[in-house]
């Protein structure tokens, strides 16, 4: 039987706001446990919820980035359950009125064809603590488990998708476009390793051609694009073994155990009404007026879509290069200023993915850590584009700008003499100076059938810029010399 895969993403963004989303205690990472938690995030008796505003705004443009509908009125409910980082006994989150309404997500294949994928909604939530195992795993404190409740209240926004995905590829190609739209938005820094971002995938499986769908396991808390593609990988493989052994997909909550490689069972999998859903008597509805929406769609960034449409169609770059230097906000602002300065669109987009991507790589770099700033790579790609070096002496230049040993290409250029010689005149001098100490090689490019001699050339190519110390200029030394050696023949 062939089978189709069926997958939806809950994905949940922290919100960049400097304090949680109903109390002004810190959201910033990495604090001592239990040093971020008053009163509020502990729900205390006595103490009242305030909605952060900032939380708010980011949740709305969000929904504007995806064109999502913007209800006039969101409220906020209580999700009641039990588990010992949720100190309240209850989630403050949306369940009836969210926030955002029905949106899409453009996700771009393997292929370069794009897809939607539906958003459904995506609402406002406060975050539970956190668990702590591995602290009391060994000694005095063996079986024991500590909580931390410094996340405890932190905004988040749950991001839900329609069941839209049939593989993992496009499931791994969704997460990563949320990703570049709230980085880019400025909402949240997208930090999986840090819990900025992680997700639930719903997985199910069906016969081909079935309409109705499969019974679903939901993968909790996954981390990164990686562990998505391989969770989704393994859980499908193990429901469709499953069925055609003859037995059921229980719907049920599982963990996937990244060093394994597989998925297991965490708990059944609870019903909207388990969770005894109710309004929050402590917070009022959420209104929304249209010009506070529209003041903030006046002020989104471009986004990803738009920034790879305007570097495709007025920068002339093609759709990969496009999709590459758009695929996060502080790519497509340095390649956009190296742009800027060296005026050159395509030949930045070569600099950028090219010489400056692999030191980065090699270094295990972010590029806003680059040693190497925007207008500094700009100014040594202009320093080509102008014949001043030739493409040898830029990657020198590179590297010295890489190392710290100069604060612009300019600067690089004239302490290591690496000026590109233009100079006519010079280069012939060092071409008949190459000629004259040649004559076996000579002899055997005059010998040669004219269709061979152009690989010939590349011998004398290569003593004419080791006479130059890599400064002449090639194209020049290759017009010159094959006038010349063709002269003697």
């Amino acid at each position: 039987m062939q089978w189709e895969t069926v997958i939806g993403l809950e994905v949940h963004v922290q919100l960049a706001t400097r304090s949680k989303i109903f109390s002004g205690a810190s959201t910033a990472f990495g604090a001592e446990p239990n040093t971020q938690a008053c009163a509020v995030d502990l729900g205390l008796p006595g103490v009242l919820p305030v909605l952060n505003e900032a939380a708010v705004a980011m949740a709305v443009k969000f929904g504007l980035a995806i064109h999502a509908e913007i209800p006039e009125v969101s409220v906020f409910d209580r999700k009641n359950y039990f588990y010992p980082d949720l100190p309240k006994g209850y989630q403050t989150s949306q369940m009836y009125q969210p926030i955002v309404g029905a949106g899409v997500v453009e996700i771009t294949l393997e292929d370069g064809t794009t897809k939607p994928i539906r958003v459904h909604h995506a609402h406002l939530e406060e975050d539970a603590g956190k668990s702590l195992h591995e602290l009391f795993s060994s000694g005095k404190g063996h079986g024991m488990t500590g909580i931390d409740l410094n996340r405890a209240g932190t905004p988040l926004l749950e991001i839900v998708s329609e069941p839209d995905m049939r593989s993992a590829k496009e499931a791994a190609a969704y997460l990563k476009a949320i990703h570049s739209i709230v980085t880019y938005l400025g909402i949240s820094d997208g930090n999986m390793a840090e819990g900025s971002m992680r997700c639930d995938v719903n997985v199910s499986v069906r016969p081909k051609g079935q309409e109705a769908f499969g019974t679903r396991a939901e993968i909790k808390n996954v981390n990164s694009f990686r562990f998505v593609e391989r969770a989704i990988a393994f859980e499908v493989e193990r429901q469709i073994e499953l069925l055609e052994d003859g037995g059921k997909v229980v719907q049920e909550t599982r963990l996937f155990d990244p060093e394994r490689d597989e998925t297991r069972s965490m708990r059944t999998k609870e019903e909207a009404n388990d969770y005894r859903y109710f309004p929050c008597p402590d917070l009022l509805p959420v209104v929304l007026d249209k010009a506070y929406i529209d003041h903030l769609r006046d002020n989104l960034p471009e986004l990803p879509a738009e920034k790879r449409a305007r570097f495709e169609n007025e920068l002339g770059l093609s759709a990969y290069d496009a999709s590459v230097l758009s695929a996060t906000r502080e790519m497509a602002d340095y390649f956009d200023e190296v742009r800027e300065v060296c005026g050159d669109a395509k030949q930045a987009a070569n600099w950028v993915q090219g010489e400056l991507a692999g030191a980065l790589n090699r270094e295990n770099l972010a590029i806003k850590d680059s040693p190497v700033s925007a207008r500094q790579l700009g100014e040594l790609v202009a320093r080509v584009l102008d014949d001043t070096i030739n493409g040898k002496a830029a990657k020198q230049v590179f590297q010295a700008l890489w190392n710290g040993q100069g604060a612009s290409a300019d600067d690089i250029i004239e302490a290591q003499g690496l000026k590109q010689v233009t100079d006519t005149g010079a280069i012939e001098a060092m071409i008949d100076q190459v000629i004259a100490d040649s004559p076996a090689q000579v002899a055997q490019y005059r010998d040669a059938e004219p269709d061979k001699r152009g690989k010939m050339i590349g011998y004398f190519v290569g003593q004419v810029m080791k006479a130059s110390r890599g400064t002449a200029n090639p194209q020049q030394v290759n017009e010159l010399l094959k006038q010349k050696l063709d002269a003697l023949c």
